[in-house]
């Protein structure tokens, strides 16, 4: 009797330590992919105040540097000023052949520009090759206006659209980024990188912004690129530069490998060609490094349902995108959890399994199957009947 005891005592003891180590368990997190570390070790120096390197798919930041400090943009200005053109004309409100008439302001402005004389006529199309490639700021003031109606007032939307991307230490003065005489107008590394990922959608820009050198006025007026990294850089195709005593030397540069665009900013740098250096060796660290793995959405067909008015329904999961370390990408396993069979009622849009994606154990990312059809609960008249047309058929 006093051995049973003994061993029932043991046999308790054990199992409350059993109950501890799953309670342990429970509460342990799941393995999940880690993030790219922002400012990596192995990552190069740079020569400036503030730098960004995001990539443009997943918008993940793969490197930063003081990438929230308020500095003056310079030219950079035009990304958003760009951005608000290409918007108004995807919706309707301007079009690319519209002539646009020059004011004595949009002539007024110094720096780069296309020379505009008051109440010159130039197309829409060819004032923004002029912004894009040559960082013209009279036709970028040309634009503005022609938009909204006054700089002003286009100033205004500026501010309200940095709102609305979530820049949150941009303050817009003008379209075109001179500044000597603002007083705050400045923008963020990361809040350039935003408002860059958003312009490049736009296939036009990104076509403009690749052309190294092309004309206006028939011919008579040549442009060249700003960025010496289109001519210079495999694989860059933008985006913009700027410069003055106050900013120093900036860039938003875009570049494309392999299927992975990279958006690289750099702010304050001393010199040009510090600056298209320091642009050029954090592209190169994050193509080197990084690599886009992405799986398309795919379709799975007759998932048997039970007690419903279908005998099977449809379903779909949508694609997929993580930034990956390169060596990492063909290790990715995918898994699709799904039960053998549902049970109705089932409604259009319900989340009925998902497609795992893991990378040594580790969940990168995962997708949602989504039921194609609604599928009502069979009712017991309608089983009858259907029971009714089995033996009919049988007979």
């Amino acid at each position: 009797m006093k051995k049973i005891r003994k061993t029932a005592e043991k046999a308790k003891r054990m199992f409350s330590v059993f109950l501890f180590i799953c309670m342990i368990l429970s509460v342990l997190p799941v393995k999940a992919y880690a993030a790219p570390s922002k400012s990596p070790q192995n990552a190069p120096k740079l020569d400036c105040k503030s730098a960004i390197l995001m990539e443009a798919d997943t918008g993940t930041v793969l490197y930063e540097s003081s990438a929230d400090n308020a500095l003056p943009p310079a030219s950079v200005t035009k990304v958003m000023t760009l951005l608000l053109v290409m918007e108004a004309i995807e919706a309707g409100k301007i079009n690319y052949s519209d002539k646009v008439r020059a004011s004595a302001n949009a002539c007024s402005m110094g720096g780069s520009q296309i020379y505009l004389e008051e109440n010159e006529e130039m197309s829409v199309e060819d004032l923004l090759k002029s912004v894009v490639i040559a960082s013209a700021n009279d036709a970028a003031v040309a634009l503005a206006e022609y938009v909204s109606g006054t700089e002003e007032a286009f100033v205004a939307r500026m501010n309200e659209r940095a709102s609305e991307l979530g820049m949150k230490n941009t303050r817009f003065e003008n379209t075109n980024g001179l500044d000597d005489s603002v007083e705050d107008h400045v923008t963020s590394a990361r809040d350039i990188a935003i408002m860059s990922r958003e312009l490049i959608k736009y296939p036009r820009i990104i076509e403009f912004s690749s052309i190294w050198m092309d004309t206006i006025r028939n011919g008579e007026f040549g442009l060249t690129n700003t960025n010496r990294l289109i001519r210079f850089y495999k694989g860059a195709t933008g985006l913009k530069t700027g410069s003055t005593s106050k900013a120093g030397f900036c860039i938003s540069a875009t570049a494309e490998r392999d299927g992975m665009t990279l958006i690289c900013v750099i702010m304050g740098a001393p010199s040009r060609d510090v600056r298209n250096a320091a642009a050029t060796s954090l592209l190169d660290w994050g193509f080197s490094n990084y690599g886009l793995y992405t799986v398309e959405g795919g379709n799975i067909s007759d998932i048997p349902v039970l007690k419903g008015v279908r005998e099977s329904v449809g379903a779909q999961y949508s694609g997929f995108s993580q930034i990956l370390e390169k060596n990492g990408k063909k290790n990715v396993e995918k898994i699709v959890e799904l039960p053998e069979t549902l049970t109705a009622p089932i409604k259009k849009g319900d989340v009925v399994g998902k497609v795992l994606y893991k990378l040594d154990g580790k969940e990168v990312g995962r997708s949602d199957i989504i039921a194609l059809q609604n599928v009502e609960e069979i009712s017991f008249g309608k089983m009858f009947l259907i029971f009714l047309e089995k033996c009919a058929q049988i007979m």
